[in-house]
């Protein structure tokens, strides 16, 4: 009954309520990354939901569009601002993902929707985690998610998808704000490894 029904009211409401609550300091974030982008302070990228169904992510962006003389986006470490590094570390880069949830692409809480190149390397048990909708937060991220490997944030993700239930999701949904407000860098995902690239590794090596 959770799953499949008061979930989704609950995400309408939390969500609604949290951007006319954060709209203040999303304003002053657009405006800052709307002068250091040079009037594009939104980013915007296909992720897999629910099903595996595509849609668009929003996001603030940490990153210029700085490309090099060939015309090629330079390495993400050359474009990342010190005003991006703060966004992500303080999850400021998130807020608009709460017009995701209003529009039904994802949940408050869930497995983080990545990225659409993965598909093909999760194994059958990792492919649970997209039997829910993807989260803005989830299991994987209040237990240590910069400190997991690929396979450890992966499992988090499917014995999230198994244990799904309202006292769980209200546990994580309270660690998360404790981690954003102590500044903990669990929260803050550093450059791993590609998914694909390592998986890609690990068949030619088997």
């Amino acid at each position: 009954m959770y799953k499949n029904f008061f979930k989704r009211i609950i995400d309408f409401f939390l969500a609604f309520t949290g951007l006319i609550v954060l709209s203040p300091i999303g304003i002053i974030v657009y405006l800052i990354l709307l002068f250091i982008n040079k009037g594009n302070p939104f980013f915007y990228q296909r992720r897999p939901g629910k099903d595996e169904k595509i849609f668009n992510i929003i996001k603030f962006k940490s990153m210029t569009d700085k490309k090099d003389e060939n015309g090629i986006l330079l390495p993400d470490a050359d474009r990342v601002t010190k005003f991006g590094t703060f966004i992500r570390k303080t999850s400021l880069d998130e807020i608009p993902q709460l017009i995701n949830i209003i529009k039904g692409d994802m949940s408050l809480i869930g497995p983080r929707p990545l990225r659409v190149r993965y598909l093909p390397y999760y194994t059958t048990e990792e492919k649970i985690r997209h039997t829910v909708k993807p989260g803005v937060t989830g299991l994987a991220q209040i237990s240590g998610r910069n400190l997991l490997n690929w396979d450890d944030k992966l499992a988090k993700d499917v014995e999230y998808v198994k244990k799904l239930s309202f006292s769980n999701d209200v546990s994580i949904f309270f660690k998360t704000i404790r981690k954003v407000f102590v500044y903990d860098n669990t929260l803050y995902d550093p450059e791993m490894l590609d998914l694909k690239e390592l998986r890609s590794n690990n068949t030619k090596e088997a």
